[in-house]
């Protein structure tokens, strides 16, 4: 146990943000460089080392919460990072975007503030690279299989290094020009600058995965071509396919998903692009949605030298407690103020929008609401709600339905899809094709980051199980599938 009293002693600090006025003028991340190392050991103390560690249990990694943190105390950096990767191949990617369902399962809780584990994480990693503790971990011996991995986001990632850590040859396949996924372009900056991906990358070249940009499976390169070049194939390719708003007006100019939005303000990071094709410069921007895909419009839009921000939200606003429904130790739907809505902008809940108007010119200048409550059960408009407000750059963040089926993926592999939608698999992560497996969004469905690293895990055990007979892989662990964590 790291402090008996710790808990008692120390109350919760998190860490600091850079202000509102400064941040707003580059693309950095938010937080003041360097202020989680003086507070760190302290919160990690508060963690009481609880007979049944419930933040165990609201990880999906299982990460070693209580020892990482006992070792953060004391400071010994290079243990607390052997224990973090132990169950995380890339705390530095949760650290910063995670949700921290651990932190909603931790027993203190209960009745104080809960431990900082998110932060405790991000500090140990960050420390880990400064002091040269991560390094690669090439296999000793090769196996003489191959697998390629369709797709360079969180859970491709994470089964592409644990397969080529047994030995396996691995390729990864990614469709954009640069490895990452959405962690490379649906990202913002501010939330996660992309040197840490850099740095990641370069460390599985070391160890010996192969990575192919600007390839996409089932266009550039048929799916059953693949499968004859490897022995196994790991399908992650995310749940890309966006939820559209079929309302009139949708056709207008100036309307347009978030993830055409959001890559293109990266791109601008990446030296691609002097200014962002599409850039909320003087316009009043509208998010639909209320999630963190909308509040990373918002920010960017802030970035951006918008005239307004608003966010839309069809449901009404959470609360600020936990709900009766969402008791401890589940991950509740809580009311969340982000570093986006930190810089500005309105948030607006239980509206729907029932059209957009334009201009001669075809472009988007007005959006059309109403209010809605619940009636029965089922959202209804409130008679005489109904009002416009300006509208000349709209971003739909709505959330996605399922993986992309327009490229033929699916279809080649010939892969059966659940009830949802997603592709369908077995315990093993197996599909109804042998030898192709698939993890995170593609299977599962939209999800959290931490989500995806721990089916990437999950799914290489089943693939270097299925090459080889006996996985020279860890155990993965299951826990269970709460439906409100996701």
């Amino acid at each position: 146990m790291a402090d008996p009293k710790g808990f008692l002693n120390h109350g919760r600090e998190v860490a600091k943000s850079r202000p509102v006025d400064v941040r707003l003028k580059d693309w950095n991340e938010v937080y003041v460089p360097g202020s989680l190392l003086p507070i760190i050991s302290k919160q990690a103390s508060r963690c009481m080392d609880c007979g049944i560690p419930f933040c165990h249990n609201g990880c999906p990694l299982g990460n070693l919460i209580p020892e990482w943190n006992d070792f953060a105390y004391r400071e010994d950096w290079s243990a607390a990072s052997e224990r973090l990767h132990a169950t995380n191949n890339f705390p530095e990617f949760t650290g910063r975007l995670c949700p921290a369902p651990c932190e909603s399962a931790c027993v203190l809780g209960i009745n104080q503030p809960a431990v900082t584990i998110k932060n405790v994480e991000v500090s140990i990693i960050d420390k880990a690279w400064d002091s040269g503790d991560v390094e690669p971990q090439a296999p000793e011996r090769l196996s003489g299989k191959t697998v390629a991995v369709i797709g360079s986001g969180p859970a491709g990632l994470a089964a592409a290094q644990q397969l080529t850590r047994a030995g396996h040859t691995v390729a990864v396949y990614e469709r954009a020009d640069r490895i990452g996924g959405l962690l490379r372009y649906g990202i913002p900056e501010f939330k996660m600058e992309k040197r840490h991906i850099n740095r990641r990358i370069e460390q599985m070249r070391a160890e010996g995965t192969r990575f192919r940009t600007g390839i996409e499976i089932g266009r550039d390169l048929r799916a059953t071509d693949l499968k004859k070049r490897y022995d196994a194939i790991v399908i992650a390719a995310g749940a890309t396919t966006a939820r559209d708003l079929p309302v009139p007006g949708r056709e207008l100019k100036g309307i347009h998903q978030a993830m055409e939005y959001l890559p293109l303000a990266n791109k601008v990071q990446e030296g691609d692009y002097v200014a962002p094709p599409i850039t909320a410069e003087g316009k009043h921007v509208i998010v639909i949605g209320g999630g963190d895909t909308g509040a990373d419009c918002v920010g960017t839009a802030h970035r951006q030298g918008a005239a307004s921000v608003t966010q839309l939200e069809i449901m009404p606003r959470p609360g600020e407690d936990r709900a009766p429904h969402q008791p401890w130790p589940t991950f509740p739907m809580l009311y969340k103020v982000t570093s986006a809505h930190e810089e500005g902008g309105e948030r607006v809940y239980s509206v729907s929008t029932t059209h957009f108007e334009g201009d001669e010119g075809g472009n988007v200048q007005w959006l059309h609401l109403t209010e809605v409550e619940f009636i029965d059960g089922k959202l209804t408009p409130k008679p005489g709600t109904e009002r416009k407000i300006p509208a000349q750059l709209v971003t739909l963040a709505m959330g996605f339905t399922g993986t992309d089926r327009e490229n033929g993926l699916v279809e080649q592999f010939g892969l059966e899809l659940d009830e949802r939608g997603n592709i369908a698999r077995d315990a093993d992560f197996q599909t109804n094709v042998p030898g192709v497996f698939v993890a995170g969004d593609a299977g599962r469905g939209q999800s959290l980051i931490v989500w995806a690293i721990a089916e990437g895990r999950s799914a290489a055990r089943g693939c270097d199980r299925f090459l080889t007979g006996a996985s020279e892989l860890p155990a993965p662990i299951r826990p269970t599938d709460r439906s409100l964590m996701v």
